[in-house]
């Protein structure tokens, strides 16, 4: 479903500028501090350049790539509800598996608590996800007399043909593909549509992002992640250094969200995908084949600027030219400015 009644220019404005400002936002920003000790790509045991900024870290392996990713878990999530936190805590990193074509093998946990019992429900959580998934948990490190209560979960996964985010071109399509049949988790930007969902179609629904790793049908992808879409399109935009132009009419939408809350909020399953146009209609009918929606939000264009539409207006959300998570190939606009 979309939303149409969306304000005009001066609230859009508006929004534009809380977003710029969110936390959401901001906490991406974080990621520089990875890019300057890191860098842009890493030497693997044979030599091979392993390039850093993705959703995964894709590692040669015979012919295809070995997976790894982590996340660390909102500790206001893990102190208020740890049950869901154990939850997303495996979810968050399927999806970054599955963002990159791949398939989930298993998991490990790093988890401190203040006593045994205050572990159970991270546990619970974790446990119900892995089975829901499929994706076992197979070890990691456990504390039960920390002074605080936290959780990081790490992946590995396997892919056979890649969906990068670096690889987005001047003039794809940008579609949105994401579970509307869910509804908020409390007042979390959450958007829940797994923890009730039948397991089969959670499986079924991921399956197709190897499916269509392997058709070549997209050039590149995210998932959208807790920096809601806003967040993940400047993600995508960056890696490829390429700009874009997002129309928010088409944005797929539920009707009790505000914009606000909906443009930076996690939403279960959704990914952010650059596609040439002439792929978009076999894309789609594969997703929708599944019960989700999947629509056309914009295009990719060339330079370091991201803008928003609506109705005919047309606002700049970002430059940049001035780094927002510091991965990318900003050399290709030309981009070597700090903030």
């Amino acid at each position: 479903m979309v939303m149409t009644n969306m304000p005009k220019a001066a609230v859009l404005s508006d929004l534009i500028a809380s977003l710029q400002t969110s936390l959401s936002i901001l906490q991406k920003q974080d990621i520089q501090t990875a890019a300057k000790a890191i860098g842009q790509y890493v030497q693997g045991r044979d030599a091979a350049p392993i390039r850093l900024g993705d959703d995964c870290a894709a590692i040669p392996d015979g012919e295809g790539y070995l997976l790894l990713a982590a996340e660390g878990i909102w500790p206001q999530l893990v102190e208020q509800d740890p049950w869901f936190a154990g939850w997303c805590a495996i979810m968050v990193n399927i999806s970054d598996v599955a963002a990159m074509g791949g398939v989930p093998i298993a998991v490990v946990d790093a988890l401190w608590s203040k006593s045994p019992s205050k572990s159970k429900l991270l546990w619970e959580g974790m446990q119900a996800a892995a089975q829901a998934y499929g994706v076992p948990i197979v070890g990691g490190h456990t504390n039960c007399h920390s002074s605080y209560t936290g959780l990081a979960v790490s992946i590995l996964g396997r892919s056979r043909s890649l969906i990068t985010s670096f690889d987005a071109q001047p003039g794809d399509q940008l579609v949105m593909v994401v579970n509307l049949a869910g509804q908020y988790y409390g007042d979390y930007p959450f958007w829940n549509a797994a923890t009730e969902a039948d397991p089969g179609q959670l499986r079924a629904q991921l399956d197709l992002l190897p499916q269509l790793a392997e058709t070549g049908l997209v050039h590149a992808g995210k998932d959208i992640s807790m920096g809601g879409l806003a967040g993940t399109l400047l993600m995508l935009t960056e890696a490829s250094g390429c700009g874009a132009s997002l129309n928010l009419d088409q944005v797929p939408h539920p009707v009790e969200a505000t914009w606000h809350k909906w443009l930076i909020s996690f939403p279960s399953f959704g990914f952010l995908l650059s596609v040439p146009p002439e792929n978009v209609a076999q894309v789609r009918e594969m997703f929708v084949a599944q019960g989700l929606a999947c629509e056309s939000i914009g295009m990719v264009t060339s330079g370091s600027q991201v803008y928003w539409q609506h109705e005919g207006e047309q606002q700049l959300f970002w430059d940049l030219a001035w780094p927002f998570t510091g991965f990318g190939d900003r050399a290709k606009n030309g981009n070597d400015r700090t903030p």
